[in-house]
């Protein structure tokens, strides 16, 4: 008796292939995509605690110029290690870019600074790291 094992499930074959898929895809993506999502998402928080103007507003800014602080921190170590295969110009560029993103974090946590040019860093940074050239 040949039975059927899946007679009586609805089962949705698109909807098995695009799981599959999803799964397959978030395997096999490059370290430029993560790098991209990761500051996608941080500059996101930066521009949501800009627009927060609640009591827990400060608590969110701060939370999201900690997260931007953290990824810059990452970023110029990877950049100054000697095994980095980018051009030292550009290694010495993110360190730089590292260096004056804490600095400016502090005088918008400090003194009330504009938080425009940390976005503005970051968009740019994900210009370049999806190779389009402009702003999306």
């Amino acid at each position: 008796m040949n039975k059927d094992p899946w007679k009586g499930h609805d089962v949705n074959a698109t909807l098995l292939a695009q799981t599959a898929y999803r799964a397959q895809a978030r395997t096999i993506r490059t370290t430029r995509g993560l790098e991209y999502d990761t500051m996608a998402r941080v500059t996101h928080g930066l521009k949501s605690a800009i627009k927060d103007k609640t009591a827990g507003s400060t608590r969110q800014l701060a939370t999201a110029l900690h997260d931007n602080r953290r990824l810059w921190t990452i970023l110029a170590a990877d950049a100054a290690d000697r095994d980095n295969p980018l051009p030292a110009e550009l290694r010495a560029r993110i360190v730089y870019l590292a260096e004056f993103t804490h600095q400016h974090s502090s005088k918008v946590l400090r003194d009330g600074a504009d938080i425009t040019p940390l976005i503005d860093i970051n968009i740019a940074v994900m210009r370049g790291l999806s190779g389009t050239g402009h702003q999306s």
